[in-house]
């Protein structure tokens, strides 16, 4: 009965609630530091551990999902992301701050696996470009939406009211997903086990594009990470800070899908991947040198997100339908191992330079490295063309 289109709108919603638990922490940073008695390494610190379990658990997510069930899967995922949040919000202990990181973490690692498949099996053959695009929005708005409500809940009701407008949104995606979300009528026939594994080169080109994903990524959120704690050191109040950054999130809402369309239409995908990489990084760099913020972040959103579309194209170049699961995997695993560590890292940059601007020069060199994978990952494609199955 529920249309396809209805069920992106709650997938849409669930993802939307796992971007706004991953950015509460770095959106009340400064009064959250206050709180914990913790400096800018340490938030780093949590902002990363979301991502920690994901090293151990993107690899066998899709197997977790064939067991349980995807439905019954993010459920749980859920109600993870839903007790680690509680527990964020119990104590001020930073034992407990971690213990309800990681097990919020766990929770996200199940929903972005599997909620990305479950995209799948709705749209494969039937639009999937658009279903695709706007699933992968709801990350950037859920981001935007936290810059934007969450310190000016956190003002008005403390750390603790943040962490329970956080609970009230999972608790609304739990509640739709397990009230609204079925499977699509059509079954994938089982792949036989010779037939899901990857040679060596498809390794490397996957290990490439996981890289190139995972280092955008790294540009994004030392920008939604820190430009907040940036323009506070330069006199903001925490609410306009995150105001204003949340303007890059809101216009990548439009550049997601842009950046697609175009990449498509001109059939310049690396050309359109490299050179709004390049633009990315010089927009961060100049945000902190100190050029003017407001244009300098509307340019940031228009641009932050042309690449997006084209870099997670890549794993279709290299992967047949039956390596498809073993290939996500991989590369998710290479996104959630840099992702653990970049915060940490931008935090230690900032405290050893004196100034949450340093991040930002972190995620501009990240960026800049990016046109360089996409070099190697090409030069793994012509060895992969030769010895993996073409896709059907």
């Amino acid at each position: 009965m529920r249309s396809r289109w209805t069920i992106l709108a709650v997938l849409f919603i669930a993802r939307a609630a796992m971007a706004v638990q991953f950015q509460s922490i770095a959106a009340v940073a400064p009064e959250l530091g206050k709180a914990l008695s913790a400096n800018l390494a340490d938030i780093g610190v949590l902002i990363g551990l979301y991502f920690a379990p994901g090293i151990a658990l993107a690899l066998p997510g899709g197997a977790i999902g064939r067991r349980f069930g995807d439905k019954a899967t993010v459920l749980a995922g859920l109600v993870l992301m839903l007790a680690g949040e509680a527990l964020l919000c119990s104590s001020t202990s930073w034992s407990v701050q971690i213990a309800g990181r990681l097990i919020a973490g766990t929770g996200g690692v199940l929903l972005n696996v599997l909620m990305t498949k479950m995209m799948v099996d709705w749209f494969a053959g039937r639009q999937i470009a658009t279903a695709m695009a706007i699933f992968i929005n709801s990350w950037p708005l859920g981001i935007a939406l936290t810059l934007v409500a969450l310190p000016l809940i956190q003002g008005e009701f403390g750390i603790a009211g943040a962490h329970i407008a956080v609970m009230a949104l999972i608790g609304t995606a739990l509640a739709l997903v397990g009230l609204s979300y079925r499977p699509p009528g059509q079954s994938v026939a089982p792949v036989p086990a010779q037939a899901a594994r990857l040679g060596l080169s498809a390794v490397s080109a996957v290990l490439l594009a996981g890289l190139i994903w995972a280092f955008y990524n790294v540009g994004f959120a030392m920008v939604f990470s820190f430009a907040p704690s940036m323009l506070v050191e330069r006199g903001w109040s925490t609410a306009a800070a995150g105001s204003a950054v949340s303007i890059v999130l809101w216009l990548a809402a439009l550049s997601v899908p842009l950046g697609g369309y175009l990449a498509d239409q001109t059939r310049s995908r690396n050309a359109m991947l490299a050179t709004s990489c390049l633009a990315f990084a010089a927009l961060i760099a100049l945000l902190w040198w100190g050029s003017p913020v407001l244009p300098t972040l509307v340019a940031l959103g228009l641009v932050c997100g042309l690449p997006a579309g084209s870099i997670m194209s890549l794993p279709a170049r290299v992967l047949a339908p039956a390596t498809r699961a073993l290939g996500m995997g991989l590369f998710y695993t290479v996104y959630y191992a840099t992702m653990l560590i970049a915060p940490w890292l931008g935090g230690r940059l900032a405290l050893w330079t004196g100034g949450a601007g340093a991040a930002l020069g972190l995620g501009s060199a990240a960026l800049l490295a990016c046109p360089i994978l996409l070099w190697g990952f090409e030069r793994r494609l012509p060895v992969q063309a030769l010895t993996a199955p073409r896709a059907s």
